[in-house]
């Protein structure tokens, strides 16, 4: 299928790994002009080199602090000198998620979660909306959790960091409809990101549970969390690439204040 995505241009806001990183592929593949947003220069780099070799051979990065209202704001600026407009903001960074009880997180981590896990999509949302409205079709996607449907006693600063993105994306789609820019959130259940198989090799050995095998990553997920999915393993963060690409596509052409869940099979619709 033609997403109609040869020469659009392309942001994805934590890209230079998990999720986010799968998605700028997919982009890319698909001929999109990819810019890439995060702090890690290292992981940037890297990212943009393996672009480049998948169809973007414009695409860069640009290190950024996206809790920094005016580095946001200078990223912005130098993609409109690149680009000169902006079809597609991916927003996918988000806060780490810790174990801990509800009265044992400390204010300053209630606040990380947020200002990471929804305020970095506000400024970057509002930092590209010029670039948005300059394009002939424009696209917001924002990458949430499906623990907003199900929660858990143990992620509730993440959780509700998360389910403040959801309701962003839920009034932008309201808001700029009558521009038709179409904004949608999409919400992945247990992915086996860098992050999650670096959480789970902390666990004991006697667990016997293999970061890289994904069955042994719902096993985790279904003892520790209790948000066990119909299918038996986690999903590689490959499989949510392609899903993030078609919301932030011209293809999708009348979907827009959605949450779509890609989790594995779920009870929440």
């Amino acid at each position: 299928m033609d997403l109609g995505l040869s020469g659009a241009a392309v942001c994805v806001q934590g890209g230079s790994k998990g999720m986010g990183r799968a998605a700028a592929r997919c982009f890319a593949q698909e001929g999109a002009r990819v810019a890439l947003l995060a702090r890690e220069r290292r992981s940037l780099e890297e990212a943009v080199e393996d672009l480049g070799a998948l169809g973007s051979p414009e695409a860069f990065g640009l290190s950024t602090d996206l809790l920094d209202d005016a580095a946001i704001r200078r990223a912005f600026a130098e993609i409109d000198e690149r680009f000169g407009h902006l079809n597609t903001l991916v927003n996918a960074a988000g806060p780490g998620a810790s174990q801990r009880a509800f009265d044992q997180i400390p204010d300053d981590e209630w606040l990380e979660s947020f200002e990471l896990g929804a305020m970095a999509a506000v400024r970057c949302t509002r930092a590209a909306l010029p670039l948005l409205r300059k394009a002939d079709w424009a696209r917001v996607v924002n990458v949430s959790a499906h623990s907003t449907k199900r929660q858990s006693a143990s992620l509730a600063a993440y959780t509700a960091a998360k389910a403040a993105m959801t309701s962003i994306s839920k009034n932008l789609s309201l808001a700029l409809g009558p521009e038709e820019i179409l904004v949608n959130t999409v919400s992945p259940g247990s992915f086996a990101s860098e992050r999650f198989r670096a959480a789970m090799a902390k666990l004991p050995e006697h667990r016997g549970l293999d970061p890289d095998n994904l069955h042994d990553c719902m096993r985790w997920i279904r003892e520790d969390f209790g948000h066990p999915a119909h299918l038996p393993r986690a999903g590689d963060p490959a499989e949510i690439g392609p899903v993030i690409a078609f919301v932030g596509s011209k293809r999708n052409s009348y979907m827009t204040g959605a949450n779509i869940n890609v989790d594995g099979g779920s009870d929440f619709t």
